[in-house]
């Protein structure tokens, strides 16, 4: 009888999701209590949230809202951007980042990213600046802070993304505390998942008053109320709110666990030629919210959309991250002139986010890197 075959030349029997949230006993009873204590809506828990990520931040203030897209939309909106003004961002992002530009009446201006982390260029947001610039939006990708210390010298307000970096460190500093404001989000798959929503910390404490006003279509309570703004409805409720704080309290603890993820990923792509992890900037604290690598076809053997498919079939879960959003339908009619941009649309044909989660085992993160292993050998045979 034939020896029964080796780990690395089975398929997975289960689907690997790509990114399931890691919540247990300790987010359920958050949850029972909330509902018990009668707060279904914006009460203790979304001000306790706020105090909490505040402090956590270094920042002055923050505002919960209903996600990371509504903290940028507002934020934008408080700094007083409107028609006719201009806001430079990135085009390797979800496209959030450019609707909530569109959103306010302004217009986004797309520049390239750096070739290594795939974060926002500064030297080219700096020549795109003219006198209708009233903000940039860079974004923080994967984790990795982006370069702010050349981005915040050139007087213009930074409205970050920083979706995906809650846990981040720019040389030295945390991040939520540098920027004109700083956007995080609370989504499904996102280091603090509350399933949705979004904070925006400042140590502006105008822009702080104007978002927190913004993001409920009154003043005051009861009947007495007031309306001094045509705001949003954006605020957290409670029920979120309490989800998010019981993973505050785990994020230091899902952060060694991706930290063995990414670890286990780097060893094994080291030995894939055409298989490349994003650039981590080591004087930096990367929040590893995904792990992406770029697939070069032509030392992969195939491309990054035969890899994916291939994926699947493994019963292996991955994403893009992300599509250059000035080549998506609504962005390439309407602002034509905003393209090309090279770099921004080579790394869109090559990037691949592989399963990354705390919820993820080992064992899972290992038949991803079976399965890699496995499919690069086919395509480079």
């Amino acid at each position: 009888m034939p020896p029964p075959p080796s780990r690395s030349s089975t398929k997975r029997e289960t689907f690997l999701s790509f990114q399931p949230p890691a919540i247990g006993e300790e987010e359920l009873a958050a949850v029972a209590e909330t509902l018990r204590s009668g707060w279904l809506t914006t009460g203790p828990n979304a001000a306790e949230l706020e105090r909490r990520f505040a402090e956590y931040c270094g920042a002055e203030y923050a505002v919960a809202l209903s996600s990371a897209t509504a903290a940028m939309h507002l934020a934008l909106v408080g700094l007083g951007v409107g028609p006719g003004d201009e806001v430079i961002t990135t085009p390797i992002t979800w496209p959030a980042t450019a609707n909530v530009v569109v959103h306010t009446g302004a217009t986004p201006v797309f520049v390239d990213v750096r070739p290594g982390d795939l974060n926002i260029d500064p030297a080219l947001a700096a020549a795109a600046i003219t006198p209708r610039t009233r903000a940039i939006m860079p974004v923080d990708l994967a984790g990795q802070p982006c370069d702010l210390d050349p981005l915040l010298g050139l007087g213009v307000p930074v409205v970050e993304d920083a979706a995906h970096a809650t846990e981040a460190v720019y040389r030295g500093r945390k991040l939520g505390s540098l920027a004109a404001a700083t956007c995080f989000s609370l989504y499904a798959t996102k280091n603090v998942a509350a399933g949705e929503g979004g904070i925006l910390t400042t140590n502006d404490a105008e822009l702080a008053a104007a978002v927190n006003e913004l993001r409920l279509m009154r003043r005051g309570h009861g009947s007495l109320y007031d309306v001094s703004v045509a705001g949003f409805k954006a605020n957290l409720s409670d029920v979120l709110a309490a989800i998010a704080l019981c993973q505050l309290d785990k994020v230091e603890a899902h952060r060694e666990i991706r930290l063995r993820h990414a670890a286990a990923y780097d060893e094994a792509v080291a030995e894939l030629p055409g298989i490349e992890p994003l650039a981590r900037d080591t004087r930096d604290v990367h929040a590893l919210h995904l792990y992406v690598v770029r697939i070069d076809p032509t030392l992969a053997g195939a491309t990054r959309d035969d890899y994916q498919r291939a994926l699947a079939e493994e019963n292996i879960g991955s994403s893009i991250h992300f599509l250059p959003v000035h080549t998506l339908t609504y962005y390439r009619e309407r602002f034509p002139d905003q393209m090309p941009l090279p770099v921004a649309e080579r790394a869109g044909a090559e990037v691949l986010s592989l399963p990354f989660s705390p919820a993820h085992t080992g064992a899972d993160i290992d038949d991803a890197i079976d399965t890699l292993r496995r499919l690069h050998a086919r395509f480079t045979a």
